[in-house]
Parts: structure tokens; C-alpha cells; sequence
């Protein structure tokens, strides 16, 4: 297998030499070949970072089978961003393994583990969507008018032309000119 081996550390001067002396020492019991990503200086929140989107790129070109890393929270520290990438590597076909937390999903048992944290922000989700649907019913029982606010001009110039140079002139969507423009605030 070809293993892609993932670092990060969040400080400059701080150093990833631990985490890939663990990592290549995994890669090399399993007779893996292995190519190293590190990210230095960049946070585990951010869902961009350098050697990570080099990783996804490289997955996406199948350079490698699985994804080696020493802990989940060197991946990512946001759960969403976390499975959402754990997702769309393994509908590419790349198995990924966590050494601390023991997740290998390349076997029947590292495979039910991705199987329950994906279930498990699946369920997370799905309760988020009911807590915004609860708000959002009941914010318009109280009368509370939901959306952008409505922008509603004291009487306009006409520029002339066209609507699009009017939302151009005024500074505003061409949909809100249009509606200004048939609502008569337009001198």
C-alpha cells in the first residue's frame, strides 16, 4: 500500500519530527511506502491549510491508498470539517488510519469505528436542522420578519436606462432596484 503520512503543528516554533518518527515507524512495520504532508504554523481549525489541500489534490489523483495521522485533532479540530474529510477520502477509495485513537480503517473493525463517527455527526447534523427549524417557527410566531432587512429608499432619481444601471447607480441588487422601481420610489 501507499501510504500518505499527515503532520501539522500550529506554531512555528514548534516542531512535527515527533509525530512523523511515530508515523514512518507505523508505515514502515506495515511494509508501507509513504509520501509526508506537514503543515507547520497552521491551525487545526482551519479548514484550508497548504500541505493538507496538496493531500486532497493528491487522494483525488489516487497517489496514494490510505492516510496516516497521529491523532485526529492534528487532521482537524472542527468534527464537521474532520468527517466531512474522512467522507470524501474515503469515497475516493482511501482508507485512513489514527495511531493515537487506534482507528485503522483498513480493517472490518477501523472501518465500523468511521462507520459510528460518521453516524454520529450524521445524528449531530440532523439535530442542528431541527434546533433552526424550532427557532425559525418560532420567530415568525412572534411576527418577526426573517431574511435581509428590507431597504426601503426615500424617493429616488431616475438615472435612466436600464434597471441593471439604476442597481449600478444606487448600489443596490438589480432585483431591489427592480422592486423600487415598480413599488414607485422612483421620482
Amino acid at each position: 500500500m501507499r501510504a500518505a503520512i499527515y503532520a501539522r503543528v500550529s506554531t512555528f516554533d514548534q516542531e512535527p519530527e515527533n509525530q512523523l518518527q511515530e508515523l514512518r515507524r507505523y508505515c514502515d512495520a506495515r511494509r508501507w511506502l509513504s509520501v509526508e504532508y506537514v503543515d507547520r504554523g497552521v491551525s487545526g481549525s482551519k479548514d484550508r491549510r497548504p500541505a493538507l489541500d496538496q493531500l486532497l489534490t493528491d487522494a483525488k489523483r489516487r497517489k496514494f491508498d490510505v492516510l496516516v495521522c497521529w491523532r485526529l485533532d492534528r487532521l482537524g479540530r472542527n468534527l464537521k470539517h474532520l468527517i466531512n474529510l474522512l467522507e470524501e477520502l474515503g469515497a475516493i477509495g482511501v482508507a485512513f488510519v489514527s495511531l493515537a485513537e487506534g482507528i485503522d480503517a483498513t480493517t472490518p473493525a477501523g472501518k465500523l469505528q468511521m462507520h459510528i463517527l460518521g453516524a454520529i455527526a450524521e445524528f449531530e447534523r440532523g439535530r442542528i436542522v431541527e434546533r433552526v427549524k424550532a427557532g425559525l417557527e418560532r420567530a415568525r410566531a412572534q411576527g418577526k420578519r426573517l431574511g435581509r432587512p428590507r431597504t426601503t429608499p426615500s424617493k429616488l432619481e431616475a438615472p435612466g436606462g436600464s434597471v441593471r444601471k439604476a442597481a449600478l447607480v444606487w448600489g443596490v441588487s438589480k432585483s431591489t432596484a427592480a422592486r423600487w422601481i415598480s413599488e414607485g420610489w422612483v421620482r
